[in-house]
């Protein structure tokens, strides 16, 4: 047994390399599934069609000794380590799966989490319909987001576009009431959908989820606001704890189950989700596991860089980085009013080497060739470059969008919403659809 302490970060990659010493193993099974559980310790997955096989056996026997003497304690004796799997079980372990290492091929490693497992997955693409998804996401709360979707889906729908608004910021929802007054909420929010779907009476509330706001009325196209309760919330902390449960499907399926019905129902061209902000799973389904563009609000601050390279890191380091990379758009929330250009220009840097240092190719921007993923750090228009949201007196009181007018929205959003139009034209062009 290991005379030393193996921290968590360490067992992955002393995992990779014993597992050079056990190829005849590996060869053998075929396929090798290495699952560490709840506590932090790995137990071994093979199928149960190799429990007859005794050499198979004995080989199991060493590389659970391997696993005991490298890992000391974060290790299980072998009549513990050793799980014979059905194909069912195995099916479903694969769809959790990630390669342990390039190197080792057949080898794969799944996390047992309370929380964060929707971070390890990015969804792949919906059929093809005209409707391009949005999340609004951030790391930490207060850079404007509510704001943001309110005034975004005020000129979408000015410009012609049919607009889907979703609040999914269920702990604290605050987009409803940017964008509506407390008496024209709709009968049910998104709380009710997922506590009635869990009886099979989801389909009875879709029609009562959304409602059209006064001020689009004049709008060449129209904005459906779906707030995160109704207009009588009712027992909502009650149902809040209840959201998120498993039925038949996991949480995020059922929550593109509910997207999709709501899309079905309103014929949206654009729609906007509000995400929750932080590292928890429910923002990770909008972010990762959704098929949605993604606009990732910050301000320059140490706290939330430092958060963002833990989340960049986690998808360069279990390979993911590919998958979502195209997705990403950096938006520089409340931008000060003082010396703009000079902290636009610090914000850009920091973005930068962000990007390059966990999701752009390590290439020459300069030379790249084409289907490199690299830009430059003047770039404008990468997703590192930040569209910018600026900061006013306007916006500083906590109003509604019933109460700014057209210069308080000129004076802040005047440049978001021109980059945005072009990101959306690129989405559009490229099939982000």
């Amino acid at each position: 047994m290991s005379d030393r302490i193996v921290l968590f970060d360490e067992m992955r990659g002393r995992v990779s390399e014993l597992l050079h010493d056990h190829q005849d193993l590996i060869s053998t099974v075929g396929r090798l599934y290495l699952v560490r559980d709840l506590l932090g310790r790995p137990r071994i997955v093979v199928s149960e069609d190799i429990e007859s096989i005794a050499a198979v056996q004995q080989m199991l026997h060493r590389l659970s000794d391997s696993l005991r003497t490298t890992l000391g304690v974060r290790s299980y004796p072998f009549e513990d380590a050793v799980i014979l799997a059905d194909a069912e079980m195995l099916r479903e372990l694969h769809g959790e799966a990630r390669e342990i290492h390039p190197r080792v091929p057949d080898v794969y490693w799944v996390d047992r989490m309370v929380t964060g497992g929707d971070w390890w997955t990015v969804g792949d693409s919906r059929p093809e319909r005209n409707v391009t998804r949005y999340t609004l996401y951030s790391v930490k709360g207060g850079v404007g987001r509510s704001t943001t979707a309110a005034v975004l889906s005020w000129h979408l729908a000015r410009n012609g576009e049919r607009v889907l608004v979703v609040d999914l910021d269920l702990e604290s929802p605050g987009l409803s009431s940017a964008m509506l007054d407390r008496d024209l909420l709709p009968r049910f929010g998104v709380t009710d959908w997922f506590v009635e779907d869990l009886v099979g009476q989801g389909d009875h509330v879709i029609d009562g989820m959304a409602v059209y706001p006064s001020w689009g009325m004049d709008f060449d196209g129209e904005v459906n606001v779906v707030p995160a309760h109704g207009r009588e919330p009712g027992e909502y902390l009650a149902k809040l704890g209840r959201v998120y449960l498993d039925k038949d499907m996991s949480w995020t399926a059922r929550l593109e189950r509910m997207l999709s019905k709501l899309e079905e129902r309103y014929d949206p061209s654009i729609v906007l989700l509000e995400s929750r902000s932080g590292l928890h799973d429910i923002a990770a389904a909008t972010v990762t596991a959704l098929d949605a563009q993604v606009l990732l609000f910050a301000i320059n601050s140490a706290s939330h860089w430092t958060d963002y390279d833990m989340l960049f890191h986690h998808w360069q380091s279990h390979e993911l980085a590919w998958s979502i990379r195209e997705r990403l758009s950096i938006v520089s929330g409340l931008t000060p009013e003082l010396d703009t250009e000079r902290y636009l220009e610090r914000f850009r840097e920091r973005a930068w080497i962000l990007f390059m240092d966990h999701l752009y190719d390590d290439v020459d921007p300069e030379s790249h060739a084409a289907g490199d993923y690299s830009f430059d750090i003047f770039d404008q228009g990468a997703p590192h470059d930040p569209m910018p949201i600026h900061w006013t007196r306007g916006l500083a009181a906590d109003a509604s969008l019933r109460d700014l007018d057209q210069t308080t929205v000129d004076q802040a959003y005047t440049q978001f919403l021109a980059r945005f139009d072009e990101l959306a034209r690129k989405d559009r062009a490229a099939g982000f659809r």
